[in-house]
């Protein structure tokens, strides 16, 4: 339990700070996703870097662990009795259209990036939903709609100003800090606090995307329609498939209330008449309740997986997998398919293309050896976690035969925090480098309240 003293938090403290049963407090504890309900003694609302060093210091000096959250997407483990820095307020875009970048501050969320770049014909390496902080899902990796195409986010990050455990403020890039680079890029909040990044931004200003749903009676042909399909595509198509039984609800198009649906995603960066001719295949499957691939503007990409915009409770797992032969796709069928009954809702994304190259700079980013990544979550319910668990369990393990040993960090759950899950999402050679430079740049573990690489002697 913290002390009173910490509750109280001294002076040393300028920034905003929160305790428990402080208006606000709640808000600024829980994020997007509220499957913790955790309670930190303290959260520091930081305005600049200035309140990040401070907040870094008083915890080492507390002997608090540090919790670091912007949007509360990827939430890990519990921040109860420690102190959690809230990066929201850390928000800013500048481009640079002739050097093709932008720099990010730590709180912000990708819809502001593509704001700012969209004027320019540019674009930045997001995932699927723009309310995600740019921040942690570039550290983490960074799987999105152009990926195929140019690789993980982390492979065209410039360079990263960071906050490590002895409160310094960092620079880190390929020549300056470059272990500190390497381990940044891959190894998500275990170094310490980014408070900005610089990325690459891309010639990308529409897509021709959006998604095909399709009933019950379609999902079989249309899953092993789109395993085959995914093996013609060029790079410059990125895909995925959900298998979704929707609830009864008004906010849902009619169509798909209380149904059981495939919608397969689709974002090609290429030429809009090549698009339509890839994508005329699927269309071709079977009856249609709602098509809306179309060219679209780059600013609108967050429209094609359309994740729900409000605060969730979501379990989470993923698995690697090399490919998608067609007993993969019987198999995930038959624990995901229409007549399963799953309390779960299944996602495939397609990987392979520039995924699988080598990056320009070496990173801890893994998984270059996957062909998808399956990915499964639920809403969880009162009383309703054991089970949940036993049957994501028995999904992934179904599909254990096509899977890499990998998963992907960024994906992870409040289930996976022990230390070997944590090791699956990193070469055996890159885990241990890892928690070699965790014991140089934060040997107390300070940064310990995320998906844990604990340092250990080189």
């Amino acid at each position: 339990m913290p002390t009173q003293e910490v509750l109280e938090a001294p002076e040393v403290l300028a920034a905003p700070v929160l305790r428990p049963g402080d208006e606000g407090y709640d808000d600024e504890r829980l994020g997007y996703n509220l499957a913790l309900d955790h309670r930190p003694a303290l959260i520091v609302r930081a305005r600049d870097t200035a309140d990040v060093q401070e907040a870094v210091r008083y915890a080492a000096g507390a002997g608090l662990g540090v919790a670091v959250q912007a949007t509360g997407h990827g939430i890990s483990r519990s921040a109860e009795g420690q102190l959690m820095i809230s990066t929201r307020l850390m928000t800013g875009v500048r481009v640079d259209p002739v050097r093709r970048t932008a720099t990010v501050a730590a709180g912000t969320v990708w819809q502001d990036v593509l704001r700012a770049s969209a004027p320019h014909g540019l674009a930045p390496l997001n995932g699927s939903n723009p309310g995600v902080g740019a921040v942690g899902y570039t550290v983490g990796g960074g799987m999105g709609l152009l990926g195929r195409r140019y690789g993980y986010a982390a492979d065209h990050v410039r360079s990263l100003d960071v906050v490590t455990a002895d409160g310094r403020l960092r620079t880190a890039t390929p020549d300056r800090e470059p272990d500190l680079f390497w381990a940044l890029r891959g190894g998500k909040g275990n170094f310490g606090v980014v408070v900005s990044m610089e990325i690459d931004l891309f010639p990308v200003a529409e897509l021709y995307g959006g998604g095909l749903y399709f009933g019950p009676d379609t999902a079989a042909t249309a899953l092993r329609a789109y395993a085959a399909w995914t093996t013609t595509v060029p790079e410059e198509m990125s895909s995925s498939i959900q298998l979704i039984r929707y609830p009864d609800l008004p906010v849902l198009p009619e169509a798909m209330r209380g149904q059981y649906v495939t919608h397969i995603r689709i974002a090609w960066s290429g030429d809009h008449a090549d698009g339509e001719r890839l994508v005329r295949p699927l269309r071709a499957l079977g009856p249609v309740l709602q098509d809306t691939v179309a060219a679209m503007p780059y600013l609108e990409v967050g429209s094609i997986h359309h994740e729900p915009p409000f605060p969730v409770a979501a379990y989470d797992r993923n698995t690697a997998l090399r490919d998608l032969p067609p007993a993969a796709v019987e198999a995930l069928l038959e624990r995901a398919g229409p007549q399963a009954d799953a309390p779960y809702f299944v996602e495939i994304r397609h990987h392979g293309g520039a995924y699988a190259r080598p990056p320009r700079t070496d990173s801890a980013v893994a998984g270059r050896d996957a062909g998808f990544m399956l990915f499964s979550t639920s809403i969880m319910e009162p009383g309703r976690l054991p089970a949940i668990r036993d049957a994501h369990d028995l999904l992934h393990r179904t599909m254990e035969p096509w899977g890499t040993g990998g998963a992907f960090v960024n994906f992870f759950g409040i289930d996976d925090t022990g230390a070997d899950r944590v090791r699956s999402a990193y070469t055996e050679s890159g885990h241990a480098r890892l928690a070699a430079l965790k014991a140089a740049y934060d040997p107390e573990n300070l940064f310990r309240v995320n998906y844990n690489i604990e340092p250990t002697a080189s």
